[in-house]
């Protein structure tokens, strides 16, 4: 939260400080780390950095997360939200808001749920970049993929 007032006070006083757009990336985890796709969270996040500089990066998980993956999210610079069910409505409800407020200049979500079609278009309604992140080509959701602006799909290392 901090760094977030830090970099807005910055470019109060300096604009030109903080060109580099603001990433909000919200990750299905649920969706995503499947023992089909080989998803790593280095890569997760690398693919978020190559997008701008990063200003929120959440992982959502449901009660059944391993302690293992959530310590591992939280070392690496996510913030772990776990709900008590289906993690849909929680990471589509936080994605709208952030789009909405101003927080994010590029809105990336990894899934290949299309239940986030509408948070996309929203997103791109608010003037917010979207990028669809796809945890392989058989993980790719052609509906997401559509309502982006973006899409990067995650490939296996060799």
């Amino acid at each position: 939260m901090f760094d977030r007032v830090r970099a807005r006070l910055a470019q109060l006083v300096d604009p030109q400080l903080d060109a580099e757009p603001a990433v909000g990336l919200f990750v299905d985890g649920p969706n995503v780390f499947r023992d089909e796709f080989d998803v790593d969270l280095d890569d997760l996040r690398d693919a978020a950095r190559d997008l701008g500089r990063i200003g929120v990066i959440r992982l959502y998980l449901d009660e059944h997360a391993t302690p293992g993956l959530i310590q591992a999210a939280e070392a690496r610079g996510f913030e772990v939200i776990v709900t008590s069910g289906d993690v849909d409505v929680k990471l589509a409800v936080d994605a709208t808001a952030f789009a909405g407020d101003g927080t994010i200049d590029r809105l990336a979500i990894a899934s290949r749920d299309t239940d986030f079609k509408p948070v996309l278009e929203h997103a791109g309604t608010v003037g917010v970049e979207t990028i669809a992140i796809a945890p392989g080509t058989h993980g790719r959701s052609d509906a997401l993929r559509n309502a982006a602006d973006e899409a990067v799909t995650l490939e296996p290392e060799p």
